[in-house]
């Protein structure tokens, strides 16, 4: 099997962030969440990414949330920083440093497409402004352009402070052909996929990992994938695929793939709401039937 060499490898959960019913963040279930992604055996945590609401949260929210998360767990610890304006991305970041996350994780700018001109010139400002190491967050179907290998790469040659990417690409060979490009340039460099089903094909590719949703609810099922992965036991690792494959089914269901997360964790732990901010989300009568079906069925594998 590969051997990594990147600082941050492995499986990732990007957190929920929890509300209370008066629509505030709820401290309390983050940190019995962070508690419980914390003795599963994951790799890392991922604070404020997108399925953590961050566009739905205010400035003075994610400082807050930057300040008291970092204590909750000893995990390495990653904060999504991303923002339309560049002054409050800086003191998000600055925030971030302080209270000791291990990087801070950035998306191109959004709303107006950008070109490749525009890419480079701005990761290269920001790498000058940011006080830390930082990864890159390529979402095209979200934002409106690519991060493209050869880009990455580019950047990734020129500047020792980045040091990785999420690449939301729902395809293999675009994850592939990043970590191509990037391996000609950096060995220390981290591809990790955003597709929880990619965890997998990532490595056999010599990706770096997964950063997915579903390691808000079977983050021991992803640990145990790593770990499967390290013996090459291709027996467990066929199993543990097809199990992701058969959980997938929990983004079809609704609206809103964040709700339908959140939802889940709170009937399955009970120690959060399943609240979230993205309004006419939340999951009807049925479709919380289904999921406690998907999730009666899986516990019998």
């Amino acid at each position: 099997m590969i051997s990594h060499q990147s600082e941050l490898s492995g499986v990732w959960c990007p957190s929920v962030t929890p509300f209370d019913g008066q629509d505030r963040i709820d401290f309390s279930a983050l940190n019995q969440h962070f508690a419980r992604l914390t003795a599963s055996g994951i790799d890392a945590l991922l604070l404020m990414g997108s399925i953590g609401e961050f566009a739905s949260l205010n400035q003075q929210e994610r400082l807050s949330l930057l300040r008291e998360a970092r204590s909750m767990s000893p995990l390495p610890m990653v904060a999504n920083v991303s923002s339309t304006c560049f002054a409050d991305m800086i003191q998000l970041a600055e925030q971030a440093d302080r209270s000791g996350y291990d990087a801070v994780m950035v998306l191109p700018p959004y709303y107006f497409a950008q070109t490749r001109k525009q890419l480079l010139s701005y990761y290269h400002e920001l790498d000058k402004r940011l006080p830390g190491k930082w990864l890159a967050y390529n979402f095209p179907a979200r934002i409106g352009c690519d991060l493209d290998p050869a880009l990455v790469a580019e950047l990734a040659a020129e500047l020792p402070k980045f040091i990785g990417i999420k690449d939301t690409v729902d395809c293999l060979s675009h994850n592939r052909l990043m970590t191509e490009e990037t391996k000609k340039v950096r060995a220390d460099f981290a591809v990790l996929s955003g597709y929880d089903e990619y965890l997998l094909p990532n490595l056999l590719a010599g990706g770096a990992g997964v950063i997915c949703g579903l390691n808000n609810l079977v983050p021991e099922l992803f640990a145990a994938a790593m770990r499967a992965w390290q013996r090459e036991d291709l027996v467990a690792l066929t199993q543990i695929q097809q199990r992701i494959g058969r959980l997938m089914a929990i983004y079809t269901l609704g609206d809103d793939f964040v709700s339908a997360i959140k939802t889940s964790v709170s009937r399955r732990f009970g120690y959060m709401t399943p609240d979230s901010r993205n309004i006419g989300g939340g999951l009807d009568e049925e479709q919380c039937q289904a999921v406690d079906r998907l999730f009666a069925e899986e516990s019998q594998q």
